[in-house]
């Protein structure tokens, strides 16, 4: 697969340099933004990659094409990083847990069961200096972080009713790679298994696994809730990405070219941000329509029970990405430290 990503990063940058022309028609041929995603367009991540499109053909008159390749049609998961290192597609926007695997293991933070209480103190985070300090801890792997992208908070399914730590012992559960999510599961007593997001209906349906965490908006549009007799209302998890972009590329943009795509983008993250939150209150409202999933709510106490039976997870990332950093962001979120 590297051999490929190698060879698709030999054509992009002959792509990218275009012919060797003189004259007015070498001003008329447009710089190439591949834009590469791994879920459909028609979700919040999908609706802003292809608003960033719109505006930034818009902002630089034409000078800039977005080519958006989305439901994983260049590369999968775990290939689209390489690929960005590499020079093959130019911008990204995965998962937070996806940097861990390359070294950036201090996005996992987002991970962490309840540390986002909601959407505010999510801002908070992403837009203030704490979210630009771990964007600037991309730079050394060869890209440059641009933007956070929201999908929204997680809930728990399964067909037996979850509203106890005890409820989740022995349960098979999908989970997206990530050791943060592992540790999760494992201390609930379940067992995790990694799963690509496409595999998780069918493998609720047969019985592979046994429930999932999601967020509305993918448990609705996946209809995950037509094979999971329960969701727990839980808010327990947030599922948010980052926009990349390959670093050289970025650097060697003309300035005024790249302020425009940063206009692009900034206009792009207001955007895809606000079709997230949309989406998630409408996915619940069809969810409780459909009548085919009881939405469970916890009580005072089974949240309570549930954020204690979950604090050692806390400590188990403190091994990863250090205690300092879990405080810092604990201090942003909560205003204390754990």
């Amino acid at each position: 697969m590297r051999r490929l990503i190698l060879a698709a990063a030999s054509i992009a940058a002959l792509t990218l340099a275009g012919p060797i022309l003189v004259g007015p028609v070498a001003a008329q041929t447009p710089i190439v933004i591949k834009f590469s995603h791994v879920v459909a367009p028609n979700t919040p991540k999908g609706l802003a990659a292809e608003k960033f499109k719109e505006l930034a053909e818009k902002y630089t008159g034409g000078k800039v094409k977005v080519e958006v390749y989305p439901n994983s049609q260049l590369y999968k998961d775990k290939e689209e990083l390489e690929a960005l290192q590499l020079g093959a597609v130019q911008m990204l926007a995965p998962s937070n847990s996806k940097f861990g695997p390359i070294g950036v293991k201090e996005f996992e933070v987002f991970d962490l069961p309840y540390i986002l209480p909601d959407l505010k103190t999510l801002r908070k985070v992403t837009d203030g200096p704490l979210g630009a300090k771990l964007l600037k801890l991309l730079d050394s792997k060869g890209m440059t972080g641009l933007a956070y992208w929201d999908n929204g908070f997680k809930q728990m399914s399964a067909n037996k009713k979850l509203v106890a730590p005890a409820d989740y012992k022995g349960l098979k559960f999908r989970i997206q790679s990530s050791k943060v999510l592992e540790a999760q599961f494992r201390a609930l007593g379940s067992i995790p298994q990694v799963m690509a997001f496409s595999e998780v209906y069918q493998a609720l349906q047969t019985g592979v696994v046994d429930g999932q965490e999601n967020t509305w908006s993918n448990i609705y549009t996946q209809k995950m809730h037509e094979v999971q007799k329960y969701i727990t209302n839980t808010n327990h998890g947030y599922i948010g990405y980052v926009v990349v972009v390959n670093k050289k590329f970025w650097d060697d943009l003309p300035a005024d070219i790249r302020e425009q795509c940063a206009k692009a983008m900034k206009e792009a993250t207001d955007y895809g941000n606000g079709q997230s939150a949309k989406e998630n209150d409408d996915a619940l409202a069809d969810i409780k329509k459909t009548g085919k999933s009881e939405i469970v709510a916890l009580t005072p106490d089974q949240d309570a029970a549930m954020r204690k039976a979950l604090e050692p997870v806390y400590q188990d990332v403190a091994k990863r990405v250090g205690q300092p950093l879990i405080d810092e962001f604990l201090k942003e979120t909560r205003g204390a430290t754990n």
